[in-house]
């Protein structure tokens, strides 16, 4: 890989690699005091220290709303943020390596819109999924930015098409999942709450869900996951709007609800599969058991008044606190990384200890 400090471009495939351009020495955000000590959150075998504003964040990027997080095979975490105006840098996507140390940026396209952000192995090759929510595009890419496909509005399906007056309803997809066979469930969790379902080419299967209350229906499908730790995998759907988490078969049937969130957002399993990772919009992170029983309620100050707090300065968070977690991943080494839905962006890392 070419190094980050200079500006490069891609010539395979079509790309939206916009490289980075020369930059000044970084700042390391989640570097400890001298003599300060960390919050450390949580009881008995689910304790972490909490290391806010984690990584070495070039001095020309600026988060703008932190929205996704991922690791790969090698370690390395990607940050999906939509920039923010101060930014020199219109680059989406940060990627550091496991200590932080910052290695590229890409992804302009993704600027105001970048939102979900999915990592998966096929075959030798990993793959990132990204949902833009401004494009109301899904892309499939390399780790390096190269664009493989994009799936753009759904019209194939009979809830988009056209309406006797010419209109179509609104999409903008939040984030997606892949099945075993290799399928996708997009959630048009900011458009019109339905998912839809793809092959692994990004051929059209199947539209459900829908607004509503009702079993099966939905009000800002969030989040969306496959869980393949029973005997037949299922559809995880965090139904944000209703404050609850929604299960169906992978054709579309409901299953379930599970409680204990207030508002999910997205899920991420740790590596062993014995837990599960929410972010809880309303200033919390929430770990479910297997059973998907809740274990934990990471850096709860969901009494407080996040919405207000979540557009002040990063000195107005309270440590150990969250504000309004958006994105979370297990690391390979038990770690939780979370990423926030604040103005200014933030990157926190739980150490397991």
């Amino acid at each position: 890989m070419r190094s980050p400090r200079t500006t490069t471009s891609e010539t395979t495939r079509r790309s939206f690699v916009a490289g980075v351009a020369g930059l000044a020495a970084p700042a390391i955000l989640g570097a400890k005091k001298s003599g300060a000590t960390r919050p450390v959150i949580g009881t008995g075998a689910h304790q972490f220290e909490v290391i806010h504003d984690w990584g070495e964040l070039p001095a020309d990027i600026a988060y703008g709303n932190t929205h996704g997080v991922c690791e790969d095979s090698q370690g390395h975490i990607y940050v999906h943020h939509t920039v923010n105006k101060a930014s020199t840098s219109h680059n989406a996507m940060v990627v550091f390596d496991a200590k932080g140390k910052f290695v590229t940026s890409w992804g302009q396209d993704f600027m105001g819109g970048a939102h979900g952000l999915h990592i998966h192995k096929e075959g030798s090759t990993e793959y990132l999924y990204l949902c833009d929510t401004k494009r109301a595009v899904v892309v499939k890419a390399t780790l390096k930015g190269e664009v493989v496909w994009t799936i753009g509005y759904p019209e194939e399906s009979t809830p988009y098409k056209p309406g006797a007056d010419g209109k179509k309803i609104k999409y903008s997809p939040t984030n997606l999942a892949i099945a075993p066979n290799g399928d996708i469930y997009v959630g048009d969790g900011y458009g019109s709450s339905y998912i839809n379902q793809y092959d692994s080419k990004g051929k059209y299967i199947r539209t459900f869900g829908g607004p509503g209350k009702a079993e099966g229906q939905l009000s800002t499908p969030h989040g969306i996951i496959v869980d393949t730790r029973g005997k037949s995998p299922v559809l995880v759907v965090a139904d944000r709007g209703n404050a609850r988490i929604q299960r169906f078969t992978l054709d579309g049937k409901h299953i379930d609800f599970i409680s204990g969130t207030n508002q999910p957002c997205h899920f991420g399993f740790s590596k062993k599969g014995d837990l599960t990772v929410i972010p809880d919009l309303g200033a919390r992170v929430t770990l479910f058991d297997k059973n998907n029983k809740v274990v934990e309620h990471l850096g709860d100050d969901s009494a407080s008044e996040w919405r207000k707090t979540r557009t002040m300065a990063r000195d107005k968070f309270t440590p150990g606190k969250f504000v309004a977690p958006h994105g979370a991943c297990f690391d390979h080494s038990g770690n939780i990384f979370v990423v926030e839905w604040v103005e200014v962006g933030r990157v926190t890392k739980l150490r397991k200890v």
